[in-house]
């Protein structure tokens, strides 16, 4: 599982440190490869190869004329890299993926569980923030989902 937040920095070729307890889980799974890709929320996500498959096979499924589905096997899918953690424990974010999130030099690594989310450090500060009828909102809806 990917779990709490970390902030690196990011250099101009844009490689970034994957968080040391993020490189544990993967090597307790014996992988040294993530799956990087554009959200839907501007930032990437991260995820070990056997989710990725997961989600994939998942998606393989659904019926491929849903204009939803289309679109999610448009953004996530096709901007799908896989990339290779180097010895540094760094990775190198392709100039795709770092213009779809806007990353400069600090970003911030935010455990999702099942995958992490790789975002600009001001980015995740203006979408980290919420109003206290947003944060009412989420509430309900979590309450709704039994949680």
């Amino acid at each position: 599982m990917f779990r709490g937040r970390y902030e690196h920095s990011i250099d101009a070729k844009g490689r970034t440190s994957l968080p040391a307890r993020y490189r544990d889980h993967l090597a307790a799974l014996g992988e040294r490869r993530i799956v990087l890709t554009s959200a839907l929320d501007p930032c990437l996500v991260a995820y070990a190869m056997p989710e990725w498959t997961a989600f994939e096979e998942k998606l393989a499924k659904l019926p491929q004329f849903d204009r939803a589905v289309q679109k999610l096997k448009r953004i996530y899918v096709s901007g799908a890299v896989e990339c290779e953690v180097d010895d540094s424990g760094r990775i190198l974010v392709p100039p795709t993926l770092r213009e779809h999130a806007s990353l400069q030099k600090e970003v911030l690594w935010a455990g999702s569980g099942k995958y992490a989310e790789l975002w600009d450090k001001v980015m995740w500060k203006q979408h980290f923030d919420t109003t206290e009828d947003e944060r009412r909102d989420i509430s309900a809806r979590l309450a709704e989902l039994g949680l």
